[in-house]
């Protein structure tokens, strides 16, 4: 069953439509085949409460700019009371720092999305592109595109031009109360380390982020720094916490429109993962590596942006199948690592790695 969506057109960038009492429904460009990110405006006491922040683009602040300056002279006042992110990545925190020199809010995120940015931005303790590139080559990745993927070095650094220097930490189960409303801090994982998902159980609202989405899946990858993390079962795991909130729950995610239909999403979510994970078990009769079973997962041509999140995508869904028992990793004494069937282990897989 298709989700239910009960707003069919997303506001214009500049603008803000109310989905509910008190929440207000903002979206910005993207540069990337994914063009736009939904952001959140909630009413609070004597201001409002921004939850995410859009990449860093300046057509993105010039949306920003418009709104703040609407929001100065409502009833309500200009005044930023907080600025939540729900997790690292770029479309999400890119104009943190900005807003909050803008705004004087503070930041508030997670440890685990905090810290993560300090290091993916600085590119160290193994977060970066050169671990990154020592990763995908390990699996397979050719020179040509382990090149054009070395050119993009700084990217997130661009869509996150400044970061926060301090922030106040979120906790999973922390209650916050903003506005008249009570919203509790929702950890979930695999997508990011530790994301921030809000619900508010008066308004039957569920701020997903990206951990659900209406349509697509969000990107689950292996990073360089856990490279023998099970990413895909953290997801599954944290998505399915989310079936024992109430069906009628308004979910407000950050790419794609509203929905509702919680169930439904997590079980078709559960369906498309494991039909993946069947593909990629039926293509290893013989050893083969991530990058030889990208075409399986993503049967179009993938530019330099798509292969890293299709190389990272596939390396989540080996591991899971390992970890499952239904594959078998090996490396060679080349260090390249493949993955075999279980049972057509007989194969010449070189020698095991790690066990």
């Amino acid at each position: 069953m298709l989700p239910d969506y009960p707003f069919a057109t997303p506001p214009a960038g500049g603008e803000t439509f109310s989905v509910a009492p008190g929440i207000h429904w903002l979206r910005m460009p993207l540069p990337f085949a994914l063009n736009h990110i939904n952001l959140w405006l909630l009413e609070d006491d004597d201001g409002w409460t921004i939850v995410d922040t859009g990449f860093a683009l300046d057509a993105v602040k010039a949306c920003w700019q418009t709104i703040l300056s609407r929001l100065g002279t409502s009833e309500r006042g200009g005044r930023i009371v907080r600025i939540i992110v729900t997790h690292f990545h770029p479309d999400h925190l890119g104009l943190a720092a900005w807003l909050q020199e803008q705004t004087g809010a503070p930041v508030c995120m997670t440890l685990g999305e905090y810290l993560t940015a300090h290091a993916v931005w600085h590119e160290i303790g193994g977060h970066g592109n050169q671990p990154m590139l020592r990763q995908f080559r390990a699996h397979g990745l050719d020179a040509d595109r382990c090149a054009a993927l070395e050119r993009r070095s700084g990217n997130y650094n661009r869509g996150v031009p400044s970061l926060p220097t301090s922030y106040q930490r979120l906790f999973g189960g922390d209650e916050l109360r903003i506005g008249k409303h009570r919203w509790q801090v929702r950890l979930g994982f695999g997508h990011s380390p530790e994301h921030a998902a809000l619900y508010c159980r008066e308004l039957g609202i569920l701020i997903s982020g990206d951990m659900l989405l209406p349509k697509i899946s969000t990107n689950i990858s292996v990073f360089a720094v856990t490279p023998r993390a099970d990413s895909l079962n953290d997801f599954l795991n944290s998505i399915d916490r989310y079936r024992e909130l109430p069906p009628e729950t308004l979910v407000l995610p950050s790419h794609g429109l509203p929905f509702h239909g919680i169930e439904n999403r997590v079980n078709a979510l559960h369906a498309h993962h494991e039909e993946r994970l069947q593909l990629l078990e039926d293509q290893c009769t013989s050893p083969r590596s991530a990058a030889d079973l990208l075409m399986t997962l993503f049967a179009r041509d993938l530019d330099t942006h798509q292969t890293m999140f299709a190389m990272g995508e596939a390396i989540a869904h080996l591991n899971r199948l390992e970890h499952a028992g239904r594959l078998l990793r090996s490396e060679d004494d080349n260090g390249l690592i493949r993955f075999v069937r279980r049972q057509d282990a007989a194969s010449p897989a070189g020698k095991p790695a790690g066990h």
